[in-house]
């Protein structure tokens, strides 16, 4: 990657500089990922498009030596990279503007993910792009083989989702279905035992002791499970929470979830 020596001026009145996309708009797709581990994976994916790379003086010596052929790396103060991204954004000193990652479709996912203990998990309407990157991250670390959402009602990919994900993004795949209910049966046809989590269910997720190929069903918080979700799920299984807060964010549940399954499988 070559190394544009072109220090930026601080942009006037907090805005971004010349000719850069706005905060939080999507160039033709595009979006802005930030902070050392979104953009350090992403550089390392193959299938991931890199329109630009932008860094600090400080960063610089965290990226990794190779990265996208004929790559250039613009070299921004610290002011003027955050004036590119959303308010707030913890970039780290590195940021990238990044096409979407391709689609993967459920069968390739399903093909993929063939181990007799594979774990897949299935979102039901998940907004929040924070919940969502989470459980991107807590999927990579339990080796899920993937996560599914509705391409409706759904947290898009986004900069702020990948953050969330640290690095899980450009790792687990991320698919989108039109139709939730379909897609449980599907995944009920290859194999998968499809276990809904629902607070109110008699038996918590240790009892159950699902073997095989598991995908875990979650809903959004407060609403949860739709009905036609629930009833396509071969069974409903619980956390056995006990606290004066007997509920978890749908992003710890997914980790406490997938860690029951790691725990349990044959030959841990």
């Amino acid at each position: 990657m070559e190394i544009r020596k072109s220090f930026r001026k601080k942009p006037r009145s907090g805005g971004a500089p010349a000719g850069a996309p706005a905060a939080g708009n999507h160039l033709g797709g595009s979006y802005w990922l930030y902070g050392y581990h979104p953009v350090t994976m992403a550089l390392r994916n193959p299938a991931r498009r890199i329109r630009r790379l932008v860094a600090t003086a400080a960063a610089l010596s965290e990226l990794p030596s190779t990265g996208p052929a004929g790559l250039t790396i613009e070299r921004f103060e610290p002011a003027a990279l955050s004036a590119l991204l959303l308010p707030g954004a913890v970039h780290q000193g590195l940021a990238a503007l990044v096409e979407p990652l391709p689609m993967v479709d459920l069968p390739s996912l399903i093909e993929d993910a063939a181990a007799e203990t594979a774990r897949l998990v299935v979102l039901d309407q998940v907004t929040d792009p924070h919940n969502v990157g989470a459980i991107l991250r807590s999927a990579a670390a339990f080796e899920a083989a993937g996560v599914i959402l509705t391409e409706r009602h759904a947290a898009p990919e986004s900069g702020v989702l990948a953050k969330a994900a640290s690095g899980a993004l450009d790792h687990v795949p991320l698919v989108r279905v039109v139709n939730l209910a379909r897609a449980i049966e599907a995944l009920k046809q290859a194999g998968f035992w499809c276990l809904g989590l629902a607070g109110e269910a008699e038996t918590s997720l240790a009892e159950a002791r699902p073997a095989g190929r598991v995908a875990l069903v979650l809903g959004a918080e407060g609403s949860g499970l739709r009905r036609l979700t629930r009833e396509h799920c071969d069974q409903l299984v619980r956390l056995p929470t006990t606290g004066p807060i007997d509920q978890l964010n749908v992003s710890n549940a997914a980790a406490v979830a997938l860690y029951e399954l790691v725990r349990t499988a044959p030959g841990r």
